[in-house]
């Protein structure tokens, strides 16, 4: 009897060749449950859920938010560290310097670096983007993006010389304040950008689906 996993059947020269399907030509699914992060100091508290198919060579990316400030353009990412180590959300201690907010770069030394963003072009890799979501005036926002898998890992090849999408091994970040939010002079950024942008708002470890 021939395992019904065993398809499909070719004909070679007249004999029968049975070509197992192999787990890499399978679709694979895994979700983000996204936290709050500093939702004690911001005013909202932001919630949601990250969807990430992969099938016939294709991520497909859906990402929806609730309880974010409103009416803000929300970067978002995926977070990891390239040689392959598991990044995880931080924890309550990893606000190190005690000013009462998880930073940006507070974040590294349990997520890592950020790798591939979420925007209209993320084989790209390129953060600065004005294609982010939006958040509504209820403090929804919403996104769905298709890249090529191959796409992606080339370009993680040529940035970080990180040549898979290791999607087990990263977690999802939102960021983002009113340009208007009063932070401490602590609250730490990337050179050039506003606290305000790039405080997280919400993590979720990337875990793989039935």
């Amino acid at each position: 009897m021939i395992s019904k996993a065993l398809i499909p059947v070719i004909a070679l020269g007249g004999l029968a060749y049975v070509m197992p399907v192999t787990a890499s030509n399978a679709a694979e699914h895994f979700v983000a449950k996204l936290h709050p992060l500093n939702a004690d100091k911001i005013g909202t508290s932001a919630s949601g859920e990250a969807r990430l198919d992969i099938a016939d060579g294709t991520l497909t990316i859906a990402i929806d938010l609730e309880g974010v400030p409103p009416g803000l353009m929300h970067l978002q990412h995926f977070h990891g560290f390239p040689d392959g180590k598991d990044a995880a959300c931080p924890a309550a201690g990893a606000d190190g310097n005690g000013d009462g907010y998880i930073d940006l770069i507070e974040t590294e030394p349990a997520s890592g670096t950020t790798m591939v963003p979420f925007h209209a072009h993320p084989a790209t890799l390129e953060i600065p983007n004005d294609t982010y979501p939006v958040a509504d005036k209820a403090g929804a926002a919403h996104y769905k993006q298709t890249e090529s898998v191959s796409g992606l890992e080339n370009a993680l090849k040529d940035k970080f010389k990180s040549p898979v999408l290791a999607l087990e091994k990263r977690v999802i970040y939102v960021h983002g304040v009113a340009s208007g939010t009063n932070l401490p002079a602590s609250v730490q950024s990337l050179p050039g950008v506003p606290a305000q942008v790039t405080l997280p708002i919400a993590c979720g470890k990337i875990e793989k689906v039935n």
